[in-house]
């Protein structure tokens, strides 16, 4: 069996699979994705469009996909950091091809969680025993990662008020606010933890409590540790910035010249955005929100269209490095080692 299809055994076993049936989550997407379809769709002249990805400009392109390659680092320096604490000791360079890997799968699976599942799995074979620890590092990351990305919302918020009219997307804000405020009391209040006993005998029916335990534990037991969560949240930050400096980018090379401040406020948001796990890799309920979001800055839907489908294709190509090393790996291991038996027998 190769790496690749040994991967895909591990995402599609129960555990790490969400407990919606599939018909149910399939008919979700589909009407998900042709309701923002349809929406571009309304809005959008095609052929203009396509012209307008033909002139865009290479240079901030290039910008935009180095912008995303270098955050690499950072993201895989703060993952050590988490990991480090709880006794796992690995190096950055194999946590960056790592995250490289999980890029690459979360281009074919829902959202970027299949991402987040690659990691786990590609760690806990180098670390057998060490699952709860690995997973709560991977989703504390994750929720660090969403709570940084509203932070910065606000802010965006906040300093775009009278300048650029955004504020349909305040109650947005508003809903992230208060569900990340409620985990984080849920995941790290001593007091919340002893009343969630109730939840065991749910858990139990739905045959999740062994996974349950597991990640509630494994983020818990960073609750010791607040300067690592600190450090970890300024690097969040940085990552962040880098990939909301990409969508600029991206919307420069298509001809947009906003300031980066209406960007503080729209990269959080579809970083959000893209973890509804009713999408086909975000594909057209990410153009839409570019469309209905730089809308409301006087950008032509079609520009607007372009430059969301092109920080999309910049995403893509980003892939590619993490797909060769699946490949690479994948001949690597096949090739029987020299000397031996079945070898010298050819």
């Amino acid at each position: 069996m190769t790496a690749l299809s040994k991967r895909a055994v591990f995402l599609d076993d129960p555990p790490f699979r969400t407990r919606l049936k599939r018909p149910l989550q399939l008919a979700a997407t589909l009407l998900v994705s042709a309701l923002a379809l349809t929406y571009i769709l309304l809005r959008i002249d095609v052929q203009r469009t396509l012209r307008i990805l033909g002139h865009a400009d290479l240079r901030w392109v290039g910008v935009s996909a180095a912008s995303i390659l270098v955050m690499i680092v950072p993201m895989a320096w703060r993952w050590k950091k988490l990991l480090r604490v709880r006794g796992i000791h690995e190096g950055v360079l194999w946590l960056a091809r790592a995250y490289l890997v999980g890029y690459a799968v979360g281009q074919v699976l829902p959202t970027s969680v299949g991402g987040d599942a690659s990691r786990i799995y590609e760690t806990a074979r180098r670390h057998p025993g060490q699952v709860s620890p690995i997973a709560g590092s991977v989703l504390l990351e994750r929720a660090i990662g969403g709570a940084v990305t509203v932070l910065l919302a606000a802010i965006g918020f906040l300093l775009a008020i009278g300048r650029y009219p955004i504020g349909t997307y305040l109650w947005i804000e508003l809903l992230f606010v208060f569900g990340t405020v409620a985990l984080g009391v849920v995941f790290f209040s001593r007091m919340a933890r002893a009343r969630l006993v109730f939840a065991v005998p749910l858990a139990r029916r739905l045959r999740v409590e062994r996974l349950a335990r597991a990640v509630y534990e494994g983020i818990h037991g960073y609750r010791s540790h607040p300067g690592i969560l600190g450090v970890v949240s300024a690097a969040t930050g940085v990552v962040q910035l880098g990939g909301i400096f990409s969508i600029y980018a991206a919307g420069r090379a298509v001809g947009i010249h906003l300031s980066l401040l209406p960007y503080v406020v729209l990269g959080p948001l579809l970083f959000l955005i893209m973890l509804v796990p009713f999408t086909i890799n975000g594909l057209a309920v990410r153009e839409a929100f570019f469309v209905s979001f730089l809308g409301n800055l006087a950008v032509a839907p079609d520009a607007a269209f372009a430059c969301g489908f092109l920080y999309f294709v910049i995403t893509l190509a980003l892939a590619l490095p993490g797909l060769a090393v699946i490949v690479w790996e994948g001949v690597r291991s096949a090739r029987p080692a020299a000397g031996s038996p079945s070898s010298l027998n050819e």
